[in-house]
Parts: C-alpha cells; sequence; structure tokens
C-alpha cells in the first residue's frame, strides 16, 4: 500500500514539473515572437504611439519603392501619421553603380521611413551606405537583433534605431560600425568600429582589438536618454556575433 502511495505521488511530481517547464517554455517563446517585432516597443504615458508590427512584402503600399532585398518592414502611428520603415540589403555582388578596377565585388544596404499624407506613403528619409570594388570578404549589413523603436522621450514621436556594420576585409579586423537614428527628421549617429577577439592571453583571458566610438553633436547635445540608450545598444552589439 504505501509503496503505491509512493509511487503516485512521483508520477504526481514527475506530472507538475512537466507542466511547469511546458508553461515556462510557452510564455519564453510567446516573448521571443513578441521581441521579434520589435526589442524595446515603442510607447507613450499619453497612449500615441501605437505597438510596431511587422508588415510582409505583400502588405507594403505599391507607391513605397526601394533598392534591395527586404529585410525588416514595420507599421506603427505616431503623432506624425502611418509611419513604415524599412531596411534592405543587396548582398554580394557586382553593380553597375561602381568603378570596377579589379574583380571585386559590391554591398550596399538601405533604410527608408515613410509617413502616410494625403492618402499615400511620402518618403522623409534614406540611410545609405556601401562596399564597393572589394577584392576579400564583404560585408554591409544590419545588426537585426539591433533595431528598435522606442519613445524615450515620452513626446509621442518615435525614434527608429538602426545599427549595421560594412567591412572589406582579408583577415579577422574590426569592421566600420554605425548607429544611425531618427526622430522625425531629426538624424543622430554613433561612428566607430566592431571589437574582435584576436587570441587569448597567458592567463586564458581573451583579447579584443577595436570597439571604439565617436558621438556626434546631435547626439551629445540631445536628451540624455538617448546617450544613454545608444552607449547601451553599442555595448551590447559590438562584438562580432554569427546573425
Amino acid at each position: 500500500m504505501k509503496r503505491n502511495i509512493i509511487k503516485t505521488t512521483i508520477i504526481c511530481l514527475a506530472l507538475i514539473s512537466i507542466f511547469q517547464s511546458c508553461t515556462s517554455d510557452s510564455k519564453k517563446q510567446n516573448n521571443e515572437s513578441k521581441n521579434m517585432l520589435a526589442n524595446n516597443t515603442a510607447s507613450t504615458k499619453d497612449g500615441k504611439i501605437s505597438t510596431p508590427v511587422n508588415i510582409s512584402i505583400d502588405q507594403i503600399p505599391p507607391e513605397i519603392k526601394y533598392e534591395g532585398k527586404i529585410k525588416t518592414a514595420v507599421q506603427w502611428t505616431d503623432q506624425l501619421g502611418e509611419n513604415i520603415v524599412l531596411t534592405t540589403e543587396t548582398g554580394i555582388y557586382q553593380s553597375k553603380k561602381f568603378k570596377h578596377e579589379s574583380d571585386g565585388e559590391d554591398a550596399e544596404l538601405f533604410a527608408y521611413h515613410f509617413i502616410k499624407s494625403d492618402g499615400s506613403y511620402k518618403q522623409t528619409w534614406k540611410v545609405y551606405d556601401y562596399i564597393s570594388d572589394c577584392p576579400f570578404d564583404v560585408d554591409a549589413s544590419f545588426i537585426d537583433k539591433a533595431f528598435t523603436i522606442t519613445d524615450l522621450n515620452h513626446n509621442g514621436t518615435a525614434e527608429i534605431w538602426l545599427m549595421y556594420r560594412t567591412v572589406c576585409q582579408s583577415d579577422l579586423s574590426p569592421s566600420d560600425m554605425k548607429i544611425i537614428m531618427y526622430e522625425g527628421q531629426q538624424k543622430f549617429a554613433v561612428r566607430g568600429e566592431s571589437k574582435v577577439m584576436h587570441g587569448i592571453d597567458d592567463n586564458g583571458n581573451k583579447m579584443y582589438m577595436g570597439g571604439e566610438y565617436k558621438i556626434d553633436d546631435a547626439l551629445s547635445n540631445g536628451p540624455k536618454v538617448f546617450l544613454d540608450f545608444a552607449q547601451t545598444l553599442w555595448d551590447k552589439h559590438m562584438i562580432n556575433l554569427p546573425q
């Protein structure tokens, strides 16, 4: 009789453990799904900014023109109106835009912001960067997990954070890296280089090079909450890791 009771108790405890594990995994999956939309959900105290949502290529209005392949397409509403931001990349190829003195390859990236006005979307700003005629390893790509929509100063206008790397290299060296943020038409930037591990010292500690950056005047003189967020974003993503 006692053995049956003990056996039943063990089974019940195992079932409870499995249920708790499944519940935890389900919550984790839900949270990860939400974070795919925006790493820091835009919101204001007075609720003027709607939650950013991903949209598919088919949902992009036909009047919106862009180059490259879509990486991110996000839509939301704030006090400026209905917003759409696209980030795109060409990948590695040879472009007729650039003069080639060798068999080097090119890579470009773009970001676009549109606001709906008079029934159609109008472009308000564009970010463009590239590497051209590179005979070595070439890359121009956004850091997906760094893309963020915020309203840190609670003024009802979203801040759009982009972060990307560009490089032409034949060895393991830092990439050029930038944070570009727009609030309305105002641009803010951090420019520097990524951080890469280049060895291990005699004590077994990893050795790095790179990681330095410069903050532009707009960000230095802007709201402190912008500067703090930019520095946190840089520290989080400055080490080259697989996307």
